[in-house]
């Protein structure tokens, strides 16, 4: 087994520079890259694809999105316009940008062919300025609408299925949904009034690190008692007594077992049922959702527990927040996340088909 975080986005991606080439081979003459989204375990800045925060991948501040980036273009993929990347990814405040700011995206528009505006002519450091000196703001004039657009997309997986969900699968007509996702951590995508809830950053949904029980077991992202902790694969398995580090295949025997008379498999599935109760009642009382959905292997917890998730809601959750929601598992199964990338990466084709004639 490797050592979590021993491998830097670069490195994790690097293969991915093959799969682009025969992509490419296959499609017929003149096709050209519409859009690319990837999804991660991990905490992601929104505009630009930075990975602050992966526990379980062992990654701190990983440039993934410029990782993945990179590998497109050193393929020579034909890009539309549109799809390349126009401007770096800046902080929220404004400030005038240094000098290796520019020179950096001077070099990938160099790179890419990239222009300050869709179908313009070519580009100089001062294109990239408004008429303050500082970076334009997305929406500002002659910024675009997706001036700041990144050539790859990077989101939270649990964003990305929750995404996937509402559009195609399970929550499809809810405008209000909490998608949990489990393996080893636990992560969240929140839709309200049918738009994504993601926070200042892209960092929210993050509630696998909601604290449940301050005094309980330390967690991988630094704090005490995360919900994670209490409902993780680890935590089932080693209530079970089982190796903490089976993964998907432990859960699945510790489920099976259960289900066959095991004593110590049923405590343990009791146990972590009740505490993903606790904190999906602490969701419902919050976001007042219609539906919540269990994907990963909290899918098969919540299968193996209904009666004590049920039962935890019904006793934490205020009863006009929870008499109308309900408790559901993934129709798009294992490729939730994958799918709403493909959807995330579709969005601005979607929203202005004429960017891209």
């Amino acid at each position: 087994m490797r050592e979590r975080g021993d491998r830097s986005a670069a490195q994790v991606v690097a293969p991915i520079a093959d799969f682009v080439r025969q992509m490419q081979k296959a499609a017929p003459p003149g096709a050209r890259l519409v859009g690319s989204a990837a999804a991660v375990s991990a905490m992601v800045r929104r505009e630009d694809g930075f990975v602050r925060l992966g526990p379980e991948l062992g990654w701190v501040d990983q440039p993934l999105g410029e990782a993945l980036a990179d590998v497109i273009i050193s393929t020579g993929v034909d890009l539309f316009p549109a799809t390349r990347l126009r401007a770096p990814a800046v902080p929220a405040q404004r400030h005038a940008p240094d000098d290796d700011l520019v020179d950096a995206s001077l070099a990938r528009r160099s790179a890419t062919g990239a222009t300050g505006t869709a179908g313009s002519g070519g580009g100089s450091g001062d294109d990239l300025l408004d008429g303050d000196g500082d970076l334009p703001e997305p929406g500002e004039p002659g910024t675009g609408s997706d001036a700041t657009r990144p050539l790859v997309q990077v989101r939270n997986n649990a964003d990305l299925a929750a995404l996937a969900e509402h559009a195609r699968g399970a929550a499809v007509g809810c405008d209000n949904v909490v998608y949990l996702y489990g393996d080893a951590g636990v992560g969240g995508g929140i839709i309200a009034a049918g738009r994504p809830v993601t926070g200042h950053g892209g960092y929210g949904g993050e509630v696998g690190h909601m604290v449940v029980n301050p005094a309980g077991k330390p967690c991988s992202c630094g704090s005490r008692g995360c919900w994670e902790t209490e409902i993780g694969e680890h935590a089932l398995l080693a209530a079970a007594g089982r190796n903490p580090s089976s993964g998907r295949e432990g859960i699945l025997t510790v489920v099976d077992a259960a289900g066959r008379g095991d004593a110590s498999a049923q405590a343990a599935v009791r146990q972590v049922g009740d505490w993903l109760g606790f904190g999906v009642a602490n969701l419902v009382n919050i976001f007042n959702p219609e539906m919540v959905i269990f994907g990963g292997t909290l899918r098969e917890v919540y299968l193996a527990s209904a009666a004590q998730v049920r039962s935890r809601l019904n006793r934490n959750a205020l009863p006009a927040c929870r008499e109308h929601v309900r408790l559901r598992t993934p129709v798009l199964g294992e490729d939730a996340a994958l799918l709403g990338a493909a959807e995330l990466a579709f969005e601005p084709l979607f929203a202005d088909p004429l960017d891209f004639a």
